[in-house]
């Protein structure tokens, strides 16, 4: 209670109010607008955060993540077109409840389950994160080798794109991510003779490259699909539901709750994956499965509250372990680190008002997204009507503006033009980037630790075993790696 005490207290300066505040109207914005996405956002925002204290960066950019997932379902359920893909789910019912004049049911159903969720989520966090950052202060170079390794494979493991390509993308950001000076021996490499790449490939380029220039050309090149907007309620007493939907969508707001929380805390989970196993639950579950699909509304409760409890999950490993969960927290990661703050077990000792800072203001900004939400639905809904051609130009003045003021170098405004065909080359084969960006992201971390531990051991791999907790990251990283081959081979047998 004393470090939530002091996470308040760090969050009652005006500048971390309105910037609590900013990253929950971004986000649900964001959510809202088909394509943008919380990683192109925090890509775009990125080089503007370098002018604040890191406190107020990690409190806005936070907001933003967590706010999509509230602002997605408005488009899910009105358009049948999911603003983020942890809402994709949502599309099935909630658009069906629409047509049947349940709108407002589905959306206070989905906003209410969502804020039970997040509340649930961020009270995991603050009462979990210590005792695993304590756990992790014992970890030597094997230890964070090994988990890295873990984290790397489960990349593999929940990939939507399939097991090759999935490699493939995270092979690629391990070679990314080992541009410029060799940690161990101080000499450049794979620079090709390019001064500018002697510090590396920074991350912000990177993102804004394969996530908003990416997105430019899928909006310039790439034809939209139209839909119907349905009408939300006019009234606050439209989003309620009737007595039956109440009740019939408690437990499975319950369920999505604790299961997104545990897929939150595995790398490569998060919202999505959390949103599709909550419904996959939910039908199995349902006395009526016939349902699904024409309008059930636990198919809109247990999605919405586990990819809401997913997202809050997401920051124990962000926060205590200093690994991403996601594309988005790997950016996330990324921010931290350009601001100079380690994410790892010390931050609760080195930097306590960053982290208690940050939980705070997610209980702050839960708040906020449900008291924004209903009211301003008709507001958000309006955003939907921004021509594409408005959006394609905002985006590219944002991406080079942004990427040019990092560092003022034109370098890597070319850097990010290079990564923005590539990423849109990518996407077009079906290609996912998430696996690439959170390769890029523990991969230096995976090779400094291995390589230290190889020193430490003169090259002697039988070190390993006496170490029964890099053993066990080991293990964990073959038998995930054995059980995402077993599992595809089946579903391919099955086709």
């Amino acid at each position: 209670m004393d470090g939530l005490l002091h996470g308040f207290a760090v969050l009652s300066t005006w500048q971390n109010l309105s910037l609590c505040l900013l990253g929950a109207v971004l986000g649900t914005v964001v959510g809202v607008l088909p394509g943008l996405g919380p990683a192109t956002t925090i890509a775009l925002l990125l080089p503007i955060t370098l002018k604040l204290d890191p406190t107020g960066a990690i409190i806005l950019l936070a907001g933003i993540y967590y706010g999509v997932a509230y602002g997605g379902t408005l488009t899910s359920v009105l358009m049948r077109i999911p603003g983020e893909a942890s809402s994709v789910v949502t599309c099935l019912d909630g658009y069906e409840m629409a047509r049947k004049g349940r709108a407002g049911a589905a959306l206070g159903i989905a906003a209410l389950g969502s804020f039970f969720a997040g509340t649930v989520g961020i009270l995991g966090v603050m009462l979990l994160s210590p005792p695993l950052a304590e756990l992790v202060i014992a970890f030597g170079p094997w230890e964070y080798a090994a988990l890295m390794l873990a984290g790397l494979s489960l990349i593999a493991f929940f990939a939507a794109s399939g097991l090759a390509k999935a490699a493939l993308m995270a092979l690629l950001g391990l070679l990314l991510g080992s541009v410029g000076i060799d940690p161990i021996a101080g000499t450049p490499r794979f620079t090709f003779g390019i001064p500018e790449l002697v510090d590396g490939i920074n991350i912000t380029p990177l993102a804004l490259g394969l996530f908003g220039l990416s997105e430019l050309l899928f909006l310039a090149l790439v034809p939209a699909a139209k839909s119907e907007i349905l009408r939300p309620p006019a009234s606050l007493l439209g989003f309620l539901p009737s007595r039956e939907e109440a009740r019939r969508s408690v437990a499975p707001v319950l369920r999505g709750t604790g299961l997104g929380f545990l897929v939150g805390l595995l790398p490569g989970g998060g919202a999505v994956l959390a949103s599709f196993l909550s419904y996959a639950v939910e039908k199995r579950l349902a006395r009526r499965p016939q349902e699904f699909g024409r309008g059930a509304v636990e198919g809109v409760a247990g999605p919405e509250a586990a990819n809401n409890a997913g997202t809050a999950g997401a920051f124990i490993p962000l926060l205590t372990l200093g690994i991403p969960a996601n594309a988005v927290t790997a950016l996330l990661l990324g921010a931290l680190l350009i601001h100079g703050v380690q994410p790892g077990p010390m931050i609760l000792e080195r930097q306590p008002e960053i982290y208690w800072g940050v939980i705070a203001s997610m209980y702050l900004g839960n708040v906020l997204l449900l008291v924004l939400n209903l009211p301003l639905v008709g507001l958000f809904v309006r955003a939907l009507e921004i021509p594409r051609r408005f959006m394609a130009a905002a985006i590219l003045s944002i991406c080079v503006i942004g990427v040019y003021s990092t560092n003022l170098a034109s370098f890597d405004v070319l850097l990010a033009v290079g990564f923005g065909l590539l990423g849109f080359v990518l996407r077009r084969g079906g290609f996912d980037l998430g696996p690439l960006v959170l390769a890029y992201v523990l991969g230096p971390t995976f090779e400094r630790s291995l390589r230290q531990g190889l020193l430490i051991s003169d090259g002697d791999l039988t070190e390993l075993l006496h170490r029964p907790i890099a053993l066990g990251f080991i293990a964990a990283a073959v038998l995930t790696l054995l059980a995402a081959v077993l599992l595809r081979n089946r579903a391919r047998v099955a086709d």
